[in-house]
């Protein structure tokens, strides 16, 4: 069986490090999704034009979006007028939706605000950063 393909929004800055733990449990033959996507800060360009682009396309790729929640989910981004959305996870929240990707959204804090396009979404909800709370989620969706 074919593993699920993840696309993982998260705040480079501050919440990079649980998609590189993800990374890690997909090095792991046994775990049942692999994680390919690029965050806005490695595509490695300036223009919002070809972000939107590459998050799309990888977006497109994927079964299932896995929003991480944390601090600065929801934060205004210097370039939002330009990208549409209060920060680029509100713009890979809203293509996931108009992809009709299946979205599980891992909220690290309880005090951290969800963005604003995860609002309202019916969306999986997972409250601990955990392999078995992630895999069940992505099992029971």
């Amino acid at each position: 069986m074919a593993k699920k393909k993840i696309f993982v929004s998260f705040d480079f800055e501050k919440d990079r490090h649980y998609k590189y733990a993800l990374n890690m449990w997909d090095k792991n033959p046994e775990f049942e999704f692999t994680c390919d996507d690029r965050s806005p800060s490695e595509i490695q360009t300036d223009s919002v034009a070809v972000v939107k682009n590459v998050l799309s396309r990888k977006i497109n790729e994927a079964t299932y979006v896995i929003v991480i929640v944390g601090e600065d989910a929801n934060k205004l981004h210097k370039d939002w007028r330009e990208i549409g959305y209060r920060n680029w996870q509100n713009y890979e929240i809203a293509k996931a939706k108009q992809l009709g990707k299946r979205i599980i959204a891992v909220q690290i804090n309880s005090h951290y605000e969800y963005p604003e396009e995860l609002k309202g979404v019916n969306a999986v909800r997972v409250y601990s950063f955990t392999q078995d709370a992630i895999i069940k989620a992505i099992r029971g969706y």
